[in-house]
């Protein structure tokens, strides 16, 4: 049986061809929403810092494929890894940057980064 998380299709995100090389493109999201683990309401603002090399990300697929997660009980670990990959796999960028700030539950709160930078 699959967990929900793994029912979060990445083909939904779609690429536009990228114009030109060597520039940032900064992705804000501040009201990103998700079921937490306990099955209750959980929020995150995502920023994706993005260099792309052939393509560059469509920013409607993009608010698509968010929209998945709403009803999705997923930790917030596991909300950073599936996304990552899916933007990696889709779109084989240059670097990228990928960082969710996570609202306070409990009066906590957390903030999550991964990136591929410069090698």
């Amino acid at each position: 049986m699959k967990k929900l998380w793994e029912t979060i299709d990445q083909a939904v995100l779609k690429s536009l061809p990228n114009a030109a090389r060597g520039y940032e493109q900064r992705i804000t999201i501040p009201e990103f929403t998700f079921l937490g683990v306990h099955n209750q309401p959980d929020f995150g603002h995502i920023v994706i810092w993005f260099y792309g090399k052939d393509k560059t990300i469509e920013l409607k697929s993009l608010k698509e494929y968010l929209y998945q997660y709403r009803d999705t009980i997923i930790s917030y670990e596991r909300v950073v890894d599936v996304l990552y990959k899916h933007l990696m796999a889709t779109y084989e960028p240059d670097r990228i940057r990928l960082e969710i700030e996570f609202r306070p539950r409990g009066g906590i709160t957390s903030k999550m980064t991964v990136y591929r930078d410069w090698e």
